[in-house]
């Protein structure tokens, strides 16, 4: 199990760490483009996403390798899903609603990892 979790957050990591440095580095005008999402967002919102989808990448790993307060591995996990939630509603509002899957499947992975790290498998 512990692999397995390893895996999930090691995914999780890579998935918002390449978009949360893509908000944080790319003007809104560039990521609208790709993410029509942002029009409903001010640039400084979008900025502020970018930076949690990237706290939280390094939440799911640097704690587990190094050892240093590993409790942040499920919290940012946490973290993740909550994200993941608002993302799915803000698909729903926009009717976007083929995106959803692609949130609950990150919700799912990242509430797996919470549960995982929180309860039997902690590092």
């Amino acid at each position: 199990m512990n692999t397995a979790l390893w895996i999930a957050a090691g995914l999780l990591a890579a998935a918002f760490l390449v978009t949360g440095i893509l908000k944080l580095t790319q003007p809104k005008e560039k990521i609208r483009e790709s993410l029509g999402w942002v029009d409903d967002f001010s640039p400084r919102q979008v900025k502020a996403i970018g930076a949690v989808e990237v706290l939280g990448a390094i939440g799911l790993i640097v704690p587990g390798i190094t050892g240093v307060a590993p409790v942040l591995v499920p919290i940012a996990a946490l973290g993740l899903a909550l994200v993941m939630i608002g993302a799915a509603v803000t698909h729903i509002r926009r009717g976007e609603v083929p995106l959803v899957i692609v949130n609950l499947v990150l919700f799912a992975m990242a509430s797996f990892v919470a549960w995982g790290r929180f309860g039997s498998y902690p590092l």
